[in-house]
């Protein structure tokens, strides 16, 4: 092997990376670098046609999409994040007793019954409960919010966690209950059953029944 042939063998590639990130005033048309990006993972981007394609790279499988992502066709395989929402809209003269929210209905109840519970075949976690009252009798009482749950294999209703509302309420003004206000982590496991509870702090709150609107969106851990 003569000494040119050999320079070639052991001549190293040109650093094609950068830490600036790149922009279409930076490169020349056709020209191909890689980058940190804009996010953790380096960029491997090329200037055509006077704008700059960019493909994030990734060395444990995860890529990150800057912004939307398009497909004609999406195939699961393993595993999805997804978020559902439930109604639980009522009419009652609420008082006092806990009351069962429905799922799919109208029909509160004051036990957890298969009309107020939900079977969920997917790992859940309550990302927010969205609740509008009526012309309320008497603003000022609480509302306390709780999840129930029946642990798949036995048939024990427990208490998972609860909230209270205790800001005046404002007649037909929806309140949101985020993850982050319940007294425990609102999460269950494939296979147990969900239940929505309300009770208020007084029995004057209504005096006569009225419609209650609730919604709760929940985040599904799919696993095809």
């Amino acid at each position: 092997m003569d000494r040119a042939v050999r320079g070639l063998v052991n001549a190293k590639q040109a650093n094609l990376y950068t830490e600036e990130e790149v922009s279409v005033d930076k490169l020349a048309d056709g020209q191909v670098v890689m980058s940190k990006g804009s996010g953790r993972q380096p960029v491997l981007a090329i200037k055509k046609d006077g704008k700059v394609y960019k493909a994030n790279m990734s060395y444990n499988g995860n890529h990150v999409v800057d912004r939307s992502l398009i497909a004609h066709t999406i195939k699961y395989t393993n595993k999805f994040i997804d978020y559902r929402c439930f109604s639980h809209n009522f009419n009652l003269d609420l008082d006092t007793t806990e009351i069962y929210l429905p799922w799919y209905n109208t029909g509160e109840l004051t036990t957890l019954r298969p009309a107020v519970g939900f079977l969920t075949p997917f790992k859940a976690t309550c990302h927010k409960l969205i609740f509008k009252p009526p012309n309320l009798d008497d603003n000022a009482d609480n509302i306390t919010f709780a999840i129930k749950k029946i642990d798949n294999g036995d048939a024990t209703t427990d208490s998972l966690c609860n909230y209270t509302y205790s800001t005046t309420f404002v007649d037909h003004t929806s309140v949101t209950i985020n993850k982050s206000d319940w007294s425990a982590s609102p999460t269950v496991d494939a296979g147990d059953v969900i239940a929505i509870t309300v009770t208020a702090s007084h029995a004057d709150i209504v005096t006569s029944a009225k419609d209650f609107w609730v919604t709760s969106v929940w985040k599904m851990e799919i696993v095809v």
